[in-house]
């Protein structure tokens, strides 16, 4: 095969991997599909490095459009190749569409409750069924189910939240529903099942009523004609009843095995005023109510739900055989737990909020998306480990560690890197020329460009106090892409200048970011496990927004630049 030949195949493959996990791939990744695809080129493994390193230099300097317009021009069909694999995608088992009617389409839903923004367990869910609507060319539906403006009382900004969210991860919801809009659909189909018999309005007292249930007995009101039952249920409409004085039970099997089945409530009267309809209603639907209601009239096809709900679709579906409806088809999963946060429900986060004990949704010790997205992960990651978890009943535990890993997979060959010294601690180098240091925004990729440091002779350079308190006499610090100094006291801390060799690295020389006394700016990480203050180089206030990795420290995103640099802790 000839050279010019054997460098096609390479950008060809090169390109396929870069555009496919947007960033310059490992020159191993692009050898490995090579020497797999052509073994006979395995006896010249070495002289092929100097040809993939060409290459990929080449691709490092394209941008993403670029990557996939020239990999369309010379190899059309490995896009192909990616675009089927995508049909079903790692950790997704497919969905049974043999239900579905001629023209039906996969149809799905993500039900939160507005009572604060999504945290990553709700992201979850919009993932998931979002990526299975991508799959089938179906539909994605947000609908929020908030009929419940008494104990979980929505937030009229969760709204806006959920959908903001929601596009940011790349999941733009198809169609946007609040229930709370369409209780005069919920009150049709009340009556319908009023006059079928098959829904009474009952007004007994909860206690009554409970021993009544677990004892297997009707209540009084159970066998009202329809008539009387019409007349109660327009009396509760009109507010001739106050609140826990009547209710609208859907009449199933009163000697039901569990007890849950028995009668069980779909309309109860709630006084305190909705937060987007105010007083307009006050008799509000259980949620069973609503989302079966909900789902039907959505043409919802597929419901994911927590394996604890899994007694919802058997009261449901009483509703379902009553109206001549069908009943989607149904998923379970199990909990995820997610280590490493504690347990964070949305009313315990309000409540900490509230008390000062956070300072907002994004703070970065909560889990939700806003903290997420504030603090850099990128929302590709994000879905990455949703989509792996998969869908099954079994529950899991989620380090965060895994998002990191696949975070810092995205970010670590974009992201430019610069020096930061927490808790700094001036070191003074004695016999050190005035020289300009440079170092690369990014080691593997040298065309981004350089950053210049200028240092005088004998400076004062900042370095962690971690650094300076492990450092006795005589030990060899490397200050990074500048030269090495050797300690010669510690209190205060002083060393000279010993050159530029890069051997000592071999005897043992530590390597150490550093910032000049002069040359730093004031800086503050804040992370989930507390803040770091110290000085980074002043080129960071050009990364304003953006995600950059402080060497030996962690990746950060650059959040405001106003006198004292804030910065977001992503990940190590």
């Amino acid at each position: 095969m000839e050279t010019k030949d054997i460098e096609i195949l390479i950008q060809k493959f090169a390109l396929q991997n870069a555009y496919k996990h947007g960033s310059v791939p490992q020159a191993g990744a692009v050898t490995g599909k090579l020497l797999g695809t052509h073994p006979e080129l395995k006896p010249h493994a070495k002289e092929l490095m100097p040809i993939v390193q060409k290459v990929l230099a080449d691709i490092g300097g394209m941008s993403p459009d670029e990557i996939k317009a020239k990999l369309a021009e010379i190899a059309p069909e490995l896009i192909e190749e990616l675009s089927v694999k995508k049909e079903v995608r790692r950790g997704l088992p497919q969905l049974d569409t043999s239900m579905l009617k001629p023209g039906q389409k996969v149809t799905l839903r993500i039900a939160p409750n507005p009572n604060g923004p999504p945290s990553l367990g709700n992201a979850r869910g919009i993932i998931v069924n979002s990526e299975y609507a991508r799959m089938y060319d179906g539909v994605f539906i947000m609908r929020f189910d908030d009929t419940d403006p008494s104990i979980k009382r929505p937030m009229v900004e969760a709204y806006t939240w959920y959908v903001e969210h929601a596009n940011w991860l790349g999941c733009p919801p198809d169609k946007v529903v609040a229930a709370s809009d369409r209780l005069p659909l919920y009150y049709e189909q009340a009556e319908k099942l009023i006059d079928l018999g098959k829904a009474y309005v009952c007004t007994c007292d909860n206690e009554v009523f409970h021993d009544l249930k677990e004892a297997g007995k009707p209540c009084p009101h159970r066998e009202t004609s329809p008539a009387e039952n019409m007349e109660k249920w327009k009396k509760m409409l009109a507010g001739g009843y106050g609140g826990k004085e009547a209710v609208l039970r859907i009449k199933t099997e009163i000697a039901h095995k569990d007890p849950a089945m028995r009668d069980w409530v779909a309309f109860r009267i709630v006084t305190e005023p909705h937060p987007k309809t105010g007083t307009k209603y006050m008799v509000w639907p259980m949620l069973d109510f609503e989302s079966a209601m909900e789902d039907h009239f959505l043409n919802v096809t597929h419901i994911i739900r927590g394996k604890d709900l899994m007694k919802t679709a058997d009261k449901q579906k009483y509703i379902y055989r009553y109206l001549g409806w069908e009943y989607p088809h149904v998923s379970h999963w199990g909990r995820v737990r997610l280590l490493g946060f504690g347990k964070f429900s949305t009313s315990v986060m309000k409540k900490g909020i509230e008390a000062g004990e956070y300072k907002g949704w994004d703070d970065p010790q909560l889990p939700t998306v806003a903290a997420l997205k504030r603090r850099g992960i990128e929302p590709e990651a994000i879905r990455n480990v949703m989509i792996n978890m998969g869908v099954t009943e079994t529950d899991i535990e989620f380090s965060m560690d895994t998002l990191y890993a696949e975070n810092r997979k995205i970010v670590d060959p974009k992201v430019n890197r610069y020096f930061f010294v927490p808790d700094p601690v001036v070191l003074t180098v004695n016999g050190a020329p005035a020289m300009t240091a440079k170092a690369p925004l990014h080691p593997q990729d040298h065309k981004r460009g350089f950053r210049e440091m200028c240092v005088g002779e004998n400076p004062e350079i900042l370095v962690a106090k971690s650094d300076a308190d492990n450092a006795k006499p005589g030990d060899i610090l490397r200050l990074k892409d500048l030269y090495n100094v050797r300690i010669t006291a510690t209190e205060p801390l002083a060393g000279d200048y010993i050159g530029n060799d890069l051997s000592v690295l071999k005897q043992g020389a530590k390597i150490v970011q550093w910032v000049t006394r002069e040359g730093g700016v004031p800086t503050r990480v804040v992370g989930p496990e507390g803040e770091y203050h110290g000085v980074a180089e002043c080129g960071i206030r050009n990364e304003l927004n953006n995600v950059v990795q402080f060497e030996r420290f962690a990746f950060v995103r650059i959040d405001t630049i106003n006198g004292v640099v804030l910065a977001y802790y992503t990940h190590p």
